[in-house]
């Protein structure tokens, strides 16, 4: 009795240390001194709608994302917009894949294989990074952190019937945060035949793949009528497939370490196409077309994660034969040289320097510098998501550009007027406040509304005051009289 005591609270300990470890690495830096950036903008101000304005936007934009929407419109409601409580839903949803992560390595290869995997999740420098943002991606990974323990539980011969109903349902609300986490099936379809699944199992499978599959197809299909919102993904290069590469060879020296405690399922029947058949799908998509980004597939790190806890565990066996007392401390050892090593990547994570720009140090400056009676204008228009995410810095500033709001047109940043228009209200100013990107990340202006913003303020205006700050530039402009 004592000895069945001692294994349960074993193993408990084993998913929740590296639930726990995450959770610090995640609220370490949350705020990233207060900054948001343009992906997290979006979510912000997307958040802040009301159901009916998500519902309508979803109807022409960003499809893909609207239970994540309107997870965090309610998250907004309950709490109040945050930076805190834009991230914090990402840092849960990471530690309970990093407890899944433990808890699988620990059935399948025992407790430090289970430990070295899920505290080797935390620190991987891609959890890292989307540990602490306010997109759907964390979430999905906790969704295929939860299906794939499912599965092996099924597999070892544990209740089936409830938790293939779990299993669907864990896919299919996957498919409905981002549907390329689909491609989990037929890594989970590897891990079936690599483990020889019985006949029976194989058939539940397909049934609750089916199910879950056949629930988010009308999200897939009306997402292809939004294809253009990833028109912008470049063509796949070979410098682009060195990080796979990489990930794919420590993922296979992991796997031919891994030494099964049972017969049939093993780390590296669950691990190895975990990591592999998402990467490699997904390259595949992207030769006919541009697709691949690591963050479509960043639950595939899962399977990296267990493979690596399959190495930490051989050397950990290895050193046993030797020295018992040395070898306990080989695994606190690793972590620590692991988190010196990362650190400087840990903390450029945890800054505003990290992202692309910063919404909120830009509205900042949009306050310090506006006067009473000034007009605003934005060069993209998507950077219009300044004053959405902090219109009381925007306060009697007056949007000359703007024909219909976001919320009536359902869009991200709303629809402009035409150029003329653009020009005949930009001559009618005085003063004229301009929010667009900082010099050394600007792109050339690619619409006609925006070149003649551009031409209007070089032959009739003069900067009179200009802050760069975080990847934005904030310009204030005075008509030459």
């Amino acid at each position: 009795m004592t000895s069945a005591v001692n294994h349960s609270r074993r193993r408990v300990h084993v998913w929740l240390a590296p639930m726990l470890w995450t959770v610090c690495f995640g609220l370490w830096g949350l705020s990233r001194q207060n900054s948001v950036w343009r992906d997290e903008a979006a979510t912000w101000q997307v958040a802040e709608r009301s159901t009916g304005d998500i519902v309508h936007m979803l109807q022409h934009v960003d499809v893909v994302h609207g239970l994540y929407y309107l997870f965090m419109h309610g998250l907004f409601e309950c709490f109040g917009p945050s930076p805190t409580v834009l991230r914090l839903p990402s840092v849960l949803a990471m530690a309970v894949a990093a407890g899944c992560v433990g808890a699988i390595g620990n059935r399948l290869a025992g407790p430090t294989a289970g430990l070295g995997a899920g505290l080797a999740f935390g620190l991987l420098p891609a959890v890292q990074f989307y540990l602490q943002e306010g997109r759907p991606y964390a979430l999905v990974a906790a969704g295929a952190g939860v299906s794939t323990l499912l599965l092996v539980l099924v597999l070892l011969g544990r209740g089936r019937g409830r938790l293939w109903v779990a299993y669907s349902g864990a896919v299919f609300v996957c498919g409905l945060l981002n549907w390329f986490s689909l491609l989990i099936l037929p890594a989970h379809m590897a891990t079936m035949l690599w483990a020889r699944a019985a006949r029976r199992t194989w058939t539940r499978w397909a049934v609750a793949s089916a199910v879950a599959t056949m629930c988010v197809s009308p999200l897939i299909l009306y997402s292809r009528s939004q294809s253009t919102q990833v028109s912008w993904i470049p063509p796949l290069t070979w410098h682009m497939l060195i990080g796979p590469a990489v990930l794919l060879t420590i993922g296979g020296v992991g796997a031919l370490l891994d030494r099964p405690r049972r017969a049939g399922i093993s780390v590296a029947a669950v691990g190895l196409p975990l990591l592999v058949v998402p990467q490699v799908s997904l390259i595949g998509a992207s030769l006919f077309k541009p697709l691949f980004l690591d963050r479509y597939v960043l639950f595939s790190l899962l399977g990296l994660a267990l493979l690596i806890g399959v190495i930490l565990s051989r050397v950990v066996g290895l050193a046993e034969q030797r020295s018992l007392r040395a070898a306990k401390w080989i695994l606190p050892a690793v972590v620590a040289v692991a988190m010196i090593a990362l650190l400087p990547q840990s903390l450029a994570k945890r800054s505003p320097a990290s992202r692309v720009d910063d919404v909120l140090a830009s509205a900042t400056q949009v306050k310090q510098l506006k006067e009473p009676g000034d007009a605003v204008l934005f060069i993209p228009a998507a950077r219009r998501d300044t004053r959405l995410v902090s219109p009381n810095a925007f306060t009697d500033l007056r949007d000359i550009a703007l024909a219909e709001s976001p919320e009536e047109s359902g869009t991200l940043k709303g629809i402009e007027a035409s150029p003329a228009r653009i020009r005949a209200a930009m001559l009618a100013q005085h003063r004229i406040v301009l929010v667009t990107d900082a010099t050394q990340v600007a792109k050339p202006t690619s619409t006609e509304r925006d070149r003649v913003k551009t031409t209007v303020l070089k032959e009739y205006f003069a900067p009179v005051a200009d802050a760069q700050v975080r990847g934005r530039r904030v310009t204030a402009y005075e008509r030459i009289s």
